[in-house]
Formats: structure tokens, sequence, C-alpha cells
């Protein structure tokens, strides 16, 4: 179990939280669904593949779900990794079609994940899910971090996002997962805006780069 601190931190962690993220996620589904709409047909006439790339990974308790992403990749794209294990962020991913590099840059890519929120697999805000050959390379108390629900924003989303190394990452999801609160939650909620329309910390940088 979390350790939230006090009462009404575990009140909202276990009943706050949920409610106001299956609310705030069924208001922005009517434009989320208008973005779709918009954006499904160019990712499709780019290079007639899918529109969505349902994405497996790993939720609370280390449970595996289907995260629904709109398709930023090429058909049949090579998992690629970084030097630590984590997924291949980069910006002269070759993976990447057109409209895939300026979803990532904008993070449009991650807006279906709404429904994830309304069918409960995901959070709005929590420490952001990672695939099963991730979780494996876990260390110490980093696993910690499945806890909790993963989100479509979080910390360490907010707080570095992919320039930071994956285990300092981790880090931060670790303090999360033991300071979760509303305003903590809030704090995300708003900052989240600032760092995706500054396209904030969207690449991993290069070893040996400043």
């Amino acid at each position: 179990m979390v350790e939230t601190g006090t009462k009404e931190n575990t009140i909202y962690v276990r009943v706050v939280k949920r409610v106001l993220g299956f609310l705030i996620a069924l208001v922005a589904t009517p434009f989320v669904a208008v973005a779709i709409a918009i954006l499904g047909p160019m990712i499709y006439f780019e290079d007639k593949g899918p529109i969505f790339y349902n994405a497996p990974r790993v939720g609370k308790n280390g449970k595996e779900f289907k995260m629904y992403k709109l398709r930023s990749m090429k058909v049949n794209a090579p998992d690629l990794v970084m030097e630590d294990g984590s997924t291949y962020s980069a910006a002269d991913d070759p993976r990447m079609t057109r409209v895939g590099t300026l979803m990532r840059k904008t993070s449009l890519d991650e807006l279906p994940q709404i429904f994830n929120v309304l069918k409960g697999d995901m959070a709005l805000i929590g420490p952001r899910p990672d695939l099963d050959r991730e979780v494996e390379l876990y260390q110490g108390e980093e696993g910690q971090k499945l806890l909790v629900k993963p989100g479509i924003t979080g910390y360490a989303a907010v707080y570095g996002r992919n320039s930071l190394p994956w285990h300092d990452r981790l880090a931060l999801d670790h303090f999360y997962v033991h300071h979760v609160s509303f305003p903590l939650d809030v704090k995300i909620f708003f900052r989240t805006f600032a760092v995706v329309f500054g396209q904030d910390g969207i690449y991993a940088e290069e070893e040996g780069e400043a």
C-alpha cells in the first residue's frame, strides 16, 4: 500500500483521484474525438497503416494492459532501445513518420489514453507506464512505481521528461508514489501544459551532450 502520510491523502488516492480523473476524461472525450478525426486520415494516408497503436504496458501491481496511442511510427518499426535499456527516444529516430514527428513534439499521439482513464487502466496523473522488458530492469525500490496506476502525465513527465536518464525518471516516479496528494497532482496537471507547449524534454539527449 502507498504510504500517503495522512488519512485525507489515503481517501484522495483511493476515491477522489479516480473520480476527478474520470470526470476530466469524460469532459475531454469530445475534444479528443475531434483530434482523432483530424489526425486519423493524416496517419493513414501517409503509409496506409493503422491509425492506432495499442501498446502493451505494465500497470498497477504489474498487471499488463493495452495503452492506446495514435501511431507515430512506421509500420513494423523495429524496437530500438537506449543504452540503459529504456525505449529509444531521440530527435533523429528513423522510425517516425512525418505526422508522427509532429504528434510526438506536441504529445498528440498520447490523447487516446483518455479512454484508458475512463476504463480505469490509467489515471490522469501518475508514473508513465513501462514495457514488460523495462520492468525487468528495475533496480532496488524502482518497482514501487507499480503501486499506483500509471498516468497520462506525471511527476517525471513534467520535470525532465525524456531528457533525463531513465533511472533518474524512475527515482522521480518513486518520489511521486510516496508523496502523492491533491496539491501535487494539481501542480503536475497545470505544469503539463507549459511542458507540452514549450516542447521541453521531448527527446533523450545524446551522450556527451551538455
